[in-house]
């Protein structure tokens, strides 16, 4: 029912896709070949070569990359806003065509939609990427392991996940910063992020009360999990100005969510409490019927934030890029809003897309 991600094996076809096309792999994890960029859309003078550092060494491209491959859950978004479209991208939340939401069409226009990966808990789809030609791959919000990322180093260059912080950890702020750097745009790419990070901050200046109210997300996976700060859906909560309840880390560890125990139940107790659930009415009578949540002042007050996950909304709020955060921060705001206004009458409406 919820998408969580999880650490991926390699895939039993790995080595009869690197026979099919090693002869065409553009680079390694060391270097790259790339065509030459094109006129609309060229990188800046001197831009390249480029090294990016990543979980697993450094990657250096010499030129720019004009195939890329998305392995990472929502890489697509900054190589979109940055100007250039994947042929490949891997799916994740809402089965959109091409794995672009709706928050990204703009950006896409009338270009080809690319070709979507499929990455079923056995790892990424080694022969279809390999199929694609690719001269860059992309692996920054992802728990790429060590062997993945030396099979897929063999069809091209690969930049994978930080090597600080956890699996799936990465902050939009840096994908977006290393997407720029290997698209020879980091001036741009330090632009998006100023500008994404106004609507959120212009956001939290137009609601004051948020400020030092605690919030946090959660979704009812295998009983109650929460996302802890090293997350990107906290991130933007801290953002707006909230505060997420102390001890959460504590509880969370070393990953960027974990499920909570009985015991641990208060850390729900919020002014604000975020659920992605798959239906806001039945999933709320379900945590409503556990008596430990369900005597919480957060439920008993009115302070509950339903989001349904199998809306574009639902999406968007797991997303978080430069193109999805607009879009979620001008539908979260108001549902927030309504939590902690203090009056138990009032309704925390969802947007319904």
């Amino acid at each position: 029912m919820f998408r969580l991600f999880q650490r991926t094996r390699l895939t039993a076809v790995a080595a009869s896709a690197l026979l099919l096309f090693g002869a065409a792999a553009c680079g390694s994890d060391e270097s790259g070949d790339a065509a030459a960029p094109s006129a609309d859309d060229s990188p800046r003078k001197g831009a390249y070569p480029v090294t990016l550092d990543h979980k697993y060494g450094a990657t250096t491209l010499k030129a720019e990359p004009q195939r890329i491959v998305t392995v990472g859950l929502s890489d697509q978004d900054a190589v979109l806003a940055l100007g250039k479209v994947p042929v490949g991208t891997t799916e994740w939340f809402g089965e959109f065509k091409g794995a672009i939401g709706p928050w990204a069409e703009k950006a896409l226009g009338d270009k080809p939609r690319p070709t979507v990966l499929h990455d079923d808990g056995t790892g990424p789809q080694v022969e279809k990427i390999a199929s694609l030609r690719p001269d860059l791959i992309l692996a920054l919000y992802s728990g790429l392991t060590k062997d993945q990322y030396r099979t897929l180093s063999k069809i091209a260059p690969v930049v994978a996940q930080p090597e600080n912080g956890p699996d799936w950890g990465i902050s939009w702020q840096d994908q977006t910063a290393q997407v720029g750097k290997a698209l020879g745009k980091s001036e741009e790419a330090a632009d998006l992020v100023a500008k994404t990070e106004k609507h959120i901050t212009d956001a939290a200046a137009a609601h004051p009360e948020f400020k030092g109210k605690t919030a946090v997300m959660a979704t009812p996976y295998e009983g109650m999990y929460v996302y802890g700060s090293q997350d990107n859906r906290s991130r933007v909560l801290n953002g707006l100005g909230f505060q997420l309840p102390a001890g959460l880390d504590k509880v969370v560890g070393d990953a960027f969510g974990a499920n909570i125990s009985k015991e641990r139940t208060d850390l729900l107790d919020t002014d604000a409490a975020v659920w992605i659930v798959a239906d806001p009415g039945k999933d709320a009578k379900k945590l409503h019927a556990n008596p430990l949540y369900g005597k919480l002042d957060v439920v008993e007050e009115g302070r509950e934030v339903m989001v349904k996950e199998s809306s574009h909304f639902g999406s968007a709020i797991s997303f978080v890029t430069p193109l999805s955060i607009p879009y979620t921060v001008d539908r979260l705001v108001p549902m927030l809003s309504a939590a902690v206004d203090g009056k138990t009458d009032t309704k925390v409406v969802h947007p319904g897309s």
